[in-house]
C-alpha cells in the first residue's frame, strides 16, 4: 500500500505547534475533514477521541497513529502532523509524541483499515525513516518523503 493512495499534500503539516493530545486530535481532525466530504471535523474528532478511550494509539518512539472507522466516510483518508514540540500522548512506552499519522476509513472497511494500519506502522517503525521525517522543515518536502 502506498501512502499516496490516502494522503495528499494539503493534509501534511510540518512543525505544527500544539500543547496536548486533545489539540493534536483537533488539528488532525481538521486535516482529515479536508478529504472527507460530508463528514465534519467535529465528527472525526469524536471518532478519534472515542478510539483513544479504548487505548492509546501511541505506538512508541514518538509515533502515534490515531485512527477509526466512521459513518459517512466513503474512502480511506490519511493526514500527517510533525509536531514542533512533542506532547504527552499516553503512549505505552511513556515517550512523548511528535509524529502523528491519522487515518479514517469507511465503517465497512475492516480489512482495508487493518492493511493501512499495518503499512503505516511498518513505515514508522523504521528509525532511519523517522529521523528523516523529523529533520524535514517544510510540509512539501515532508509530503514527498512520506509518499516516496
Amino acid at each position: 500500500m502506498k501512502l499516496s493512495a490516502i494522503l495528499s499534500a494539503d493534509r501534511v503539516v510540518s512543525g505544527i505547534a500544539v500543547t496536548s493530545k486533545k489539540k493534536v486530535l483537533e488539528e488532525l481532525s481538521k486535516r482529515l475533514a479536508q478529504g472527507t466530504k460530508g463528514v465534519s471535523a467535529q465528527d472525526i474528532f469524536n471518532g478519534l477521541a472515542a478510539r483513544e478511550k479504548l487505548g492509546s494509539t501511541g505506538l512508541g518512539h514518538g509515533v502515534a497513529i490515531p485512527h477509526g472507522r466512521l459513518p459517512g466516510v466513503h474512502n480511506s483518508v490519511g493526514a500527517f502532523l510533525r509536531l514542533q514540540h512533542p506532547v504527552d500522548y499516553d503512549s505505552h512506552d511513556g515517550q512523548a509524541v511528535d509524529l502523528v499519522f491519522g487515518l479514517v476509513v469507511p465503517t465497512s472497511a475492516t480489512e482495508e483499515h487493518l492493511k493501512h494500519l499495518a503499512a503505516i506502522a511498518e513505515k514508522f517503525s523504521d528509525e532511519g525513516f523517522c529521523q528523516r521525517v523529523r529533520a524535514v522543515q517544510d510540509s512539501g518536502t515532508l509530503y514527498a518523503l512520506l509518499v516516496q
